[in-house]
């Protein structure tokens, strides 16, 4: 069975011009990637200088060898559960909290709010 030759990519440009993308990608495929990642175009991790510390193949290699959801060995801290239950209170705390509320001094009493629309709420605080 004979290998069938896979065309090239050739795009043609707004001026005519015509750009293989293959060949362009293979030029520059050690050119540093623009971004905070430090990698180059290929995907390779750089270091110091453009150095590459890790090809790709040995990232996709580490990515595929540990299992997906694997915890991992660094030790995170547990924050010990809350107890938001309500707790009972006795007689003589109900009775504490009657007398404070029948002490409190009585204030005038609040209308409830009512969202004003339209030309009243535009109008609000101007006078």
């Amino acid at each position: 069975m004979a290998m069938k030759n896979t065309p090239k990519k050739l795009y043609k440009t707004m001026q005519g011009r015509l750009v293989d993308i293959d060949r362009l990608r293979a030029a520059n495929e050690m050119v540093p990637a623009i971004g905070n990642m430090r990698v180059n175009a290929r995907g390779d991790v750089l270091g110091n200088g453009g150095k590459v510390v890790k090809t790709k193949e040995q990232k996709m290699q580490e990515y595929y060898q540990t299992p997906a959801g694997q915890v991992s060995d660094v030790k995170h801290r547990v924050q010990p559960a809350q107890d938001n239950t309500p707790k009972a209170l006795s007689q003589q705390q109900l009775s504490n909290a009657n007398n404070v509320a029948q002490q409190a001094p009585q204030g005038k009493k609040i209308d409830l709010f009512k969202p004003k629309k339209g030309i009243d709420a535009a109008l609000d605080g101007i006078e």
